[in-house]
């Protein structure tokens, strides 16, 4: 029963890497014109693991969206990264102390 949850998480995982790789900074769809903003900044924060990951393949992707607004790309893509990882302590197995 484990494995299955395990093998399935992994599908779940594998699959939305997949589909959110659509959406990485760095991919071209940003001009001087059109620039990232705040919430574009907390997307790619979020993204941020999956585009080191495909950052190795291909060369021309980024972590961080050099086109942006300034500021509060920054802001917002900071807050991601600290909130998207923080949370992993959310699934972290916490030890409880038996007392005998």
């Amino acid at each position: 029963m484990k494995n299955k949850k395990q093998l399935m998480l992994v599908c779940l995982a594998s699959l939305l890497m997949i589909l959110l790789s659509g959406c990485v900074p760095g991919d071209g769809s940003y001009t001087d014109e059109n620039r990232a903003g705040f919430f574009w900044g907390i997307w790619h924060g979020w993204l941020a693991p999956v585009s080191l990951i495909m950052g190795i393949f291909n060369n021309q992707l980024r972590v961080y969206e050099t086109l942006n607004t300034g500021w509060w790309y920054d802001l917002g893509f900071y807050m991601a990264i600290i909130s998207g990882f923080g949370s992993l302590s959310f699934f972290r197995k916490k030890e409880t102390k038996k007392n005998y």
